[in-house]
């Protein structure tokens, strides 16, 4: 189960490096479809079964957003770059 499959309070995110809130970020495009196109995203997640070339093509649930833009936040918060 995903550390992020529930809503964690502020202070438990800052124990998650940099590239841990990458990979769980990603791992919901992932797992939704997403074709990646860097080859960071690709050696992590691949693109066997990928589906939608474009982020905003990627169907995500209401909950999947919400939990994508906890990182997005936690990220700028903790000076995190792509």
């Amino acid at each position: 189960m995903s550390a992020f499959s529930s809503r964690l309070p502020h202070r438990a995110w800052a124990a998650f490096p940099c590239d841990a809130f990458w990979g769980e970020r990603n791992a919901v495009y992932a797992e939704a479809g997403y074709c990646f196109k860097t080859a960071r995203g690709i050696k992590a997640f691949g693109n066997a079964d990928c589906r939608y070339d474009e982020i905003r093509d990627v169907p995500l649930s209401a909950r999947d957003r919400a939990k994508i833009a906890d990182i997005v936040r936690e990220e700028q918060r903790n000076g995190c770059r792509d």
